[in-house]
């Protein structure tokens, strides 16, 4: 969006983060110019990592990097136990401006990376194709990944829960990575992490668990909890809800690359989605993944419209 760009050429996205009125600013513009029926907090699933010590750094174009990358059970020990009320309270504050200026219109949803994606970055130091270091860490440490995850949850779910008393009327747990994962090794390794963070969360608030790449691994996915799982575009819609039971919803799962598409074609995506769909309680459009750059502010409106137009009833 072009009032975004403006912003980012006057601050780093990391300044845009930690001062609460850009923060809010940014969150409200989506409501403001594409109608959509919720506000994401504007913020990034790594911050919760910053205070511990690891040198979080977002460069342009070279995406975020851990400069003292966790390899080994000695430095997941010398982890800075996190406190995010001390140290990340310009999100609260950006929530509750963000809040105040909605005035209810639409709901505000807080989010935050799950424990496997979280715990992913801090041991690559960075994207990763293979992860290695991760699963090595997974299989030769089983201690030291316990400990690592356990300190996650912990983190995950304060901050999360201090979102909540902030305002945010959803949250949603980002678990992108995990589609690396064979079924197994996430019935081992991750599903009892995840389990424990959502079992941590403020009773009675909607609980989103995304995942991407994950079509193999749904069932597990469900069974790590959450009131609404969210999938990508690598799975029909259908499927995927029949997969993880009808007693959740279910949220996606357009390809973010068919907003490139004609409006036409949008429209056609759409309405197949919403075929899918089936008329069924509980199901919310989004993409399968995050807005490209180059997409066309008009073509995001365009869904948009779509969405309410051919869902209406």
């Amino acid at each position: 969006m072009e009032e975004y760009r403006r912003l980012r050429s006057e601050f780093s996205f990391i300044d845009l983060c930690r001062r609460p009125e850009l923060a809010a600013k940014i969150t409200l513009l989506p409501v403001d110019r594409l109608g959509v029926d919720a506000a994401i907090i504007f913020s990034d699933i790594l911050l919760l990592l910053e205070p511990m010590g690891v040198g979080l750094e977002y460069g342009r174009g070279d995406g975020p990097l851990i400069r003292r990358p966790v390899r080994s059970g000695s430095e997941v020990g010398g982890l800075a136990e996190v406190e995010p009320e001390k140290s990340l309270g310009f999100v609260f504050e950006a929530i509750q401006r963000s809040c105040g200026s909605l005035g209810g219109r639409v709901p505000l949803i807080g989010f935050s990376g799950a424990p496997f994606t979280l715990a992913s970055y801090l041991i690559e130091g960075g994207s990763s194709r293979n992860y290695i270091h991760t699963k090595r860490l997974m299989y030769y440490e089983a201690e030291a990944w316990r400990a690592l995850m356990e300190r996650l949850v912990r983190a995950i779910a304060r901050y999360l829960n201090a979102q909540i008393a902030a305002g945010a009327q959803a949250v949603q747990i980002f678990d992108s990575w995990a589609g690396c994962l064979s079924p197994q090794d996430y019935q081992q390794y991750v599903l009892p992490y995840s389990c424990a963070t959502i079992e941590a969360l403020t009773r009675g608030v909607p609980v989103i668990h995304f995942s991407t790449g994950t079509a193999g691994l749904l069932r597990h996915i469900r069974a790590a909890g959450g009131d609404i799982i969210g999938v990508d575009w690598r799975v029909n819609l259908d499927e995927a809800w029949e997969s993880v039971g009808y007693d959740v919803g279910i949220q996606g799962n357009l390809d973010p690359v068919a907003l490139l598409a004609p409006v036409d074609e949008i429209r056609r995506k759409v309405a197949e989605i919403l075929r899918c769909a089936g008329g069924r309680p509980g199901h919310i459009f989004n993409l399968g993944h995050g807005v490209l750059p180059d997409t066309p502010v008009e073509h995001v409106i365009a869904m948009v419209q779509a969405v309410h137009e051919l869902s209406a009833r």
